[in-house]
């Protein structure tokens, strides 16, 4: 058999390694995502809860909603909105986790593995899964960036009618018109900069944790590479993700959802450096874990649902262990 013959007869994920991981973990984020979708909105809601700079601009803002809690401001959607606007929003999530997923987990054990290169023994060298984890989340988070601007605006719809101001989209494919039309090319990409810089912060805390801690069980544990072992590592990585990456979630969040000019620019802060300090001056330090517990209680489920998905899907078809 010729070697092309050969080649179109090995199983697809050995004929396309980087193609068959990308749409494995495009799978397993969408899965995930789709089932913490409802916390994710809870906590977009509070992160512009109490907003300074907003109150500022007075009416032309819109009349301020009583401040509420986690379950107060879930309790609320339901209520005032109703059951399906608990995924408002869940389209365009759902497009950014195929996109930013795809790409981060491709771009992280393409670093690992080729780039910075493991030891000796086999072993990833913590500073070394640092480097990979914030290179391949704002990797990732820069093609997705779009996506999550058009889900944040989204989420944010049924605040808007509550305040008794019009909706801004029809749906998805209405959204990235107005934004692209408004903005141009430039808009879509507004945010990114916090964006990525949340993204960097919180795969620094989930692949990087969750990459340490697993192989750190296998070689100083009896636990094997089992789905036991992987919830471990997942429930870590959940967590240390949501301490890194609230304050930087909660300045995209904002810098996304603020009023625009004609020229695209934003009204309420300059910059995610503005945005940080206005916040800081405004509500206080803990402002900027505002949402923090729906983020954590978003994270350490989407990180069990992807994890234990993701290394399953692997193993099903045939590519070795993460």
């Amino acid at each position: 058999m010729s070697p092309a013959g050969e080649e179109k007869s090995f199983p697809l994920p050995e004929r396309w390694p980087r193609a068959s991981k990308f749409a494995l973990s495009a799978c397993a984020a969408a899965v995930a995502e789709l089932v913490t979708f409802p916390l994710d909105l809870t906590k977009t809601r509070l992160q512009v809860q109490g907003e300074a700079a907003a109150h500022r601009h007075g009416a032309a803002w819109g009349r301020r909603v009583p401040h509420r809690g986690m379950l107060g401001t879930m309790a609320g959607i339901l209520q005032e909105e109703g059951l399906q606007k608990l995924w408002q929003g869940a389209t365009p999530a759902v497009y950014r986790q195929i996109v930013y997923s795809g790409v981060r987990m491709v771009a992280y054990e393409h670093l690992r593995d080729s780039m910075l290169g493991k030891s000796e023994d086999e072993t990833f060298p913590f500073w070394k899964a640092v480097v990979g984890g914030m290179a391949a989340g704002a990797i990732g988070q820069f093609f997705a960036s779009p996506t999550d601007l058009v889900k944040v605006q989204m989420q944010m719809e049924g605040k808007r009618k509550l305040e008794g101001k019009p909706l801004r989209f029809q749906g998805v494919h209405h959204a990235f018109m107005k934004i692209l039309s408004e903005g141009g090319i430039r808009g879509l990409w507004a945010g990114w900069v916090p964006n990525v810089q949340r993204a960097a912060l919180v795969n620094m805390g989930d692949l990087t944790t969750y990459d340490s801690v697993k192989h750190f069980l296998l070689l100083n544990t009896p636990l094997v590479d089992s789905s036991v072992t992987q919830s471990v590592a997942s429930c870590c990585s959940g967590l240390v993700a949501a301490v890194l990456g609230t304050p930087a979630d909660v300045v995209k969040t904002r810098i996304m959802n603020q009023p625009r000019d004609a020229q695209g620019r934003g009204l309420l802060y300059k910059s995610s450096m503005d945005c940080l300090v206005q916040t800081v001056e405004g509500e206080g330090f803990l402002s900027l874990y505002k949402g923090f517990i729906p983020t954590w209680m978003r994270m350490a489920p989407w990180s069990l649902v992807f994890w234990l998905t993701y290394e399953q899907i692997r193993k099903i078809c045939g590519v070795s262990s993460f």
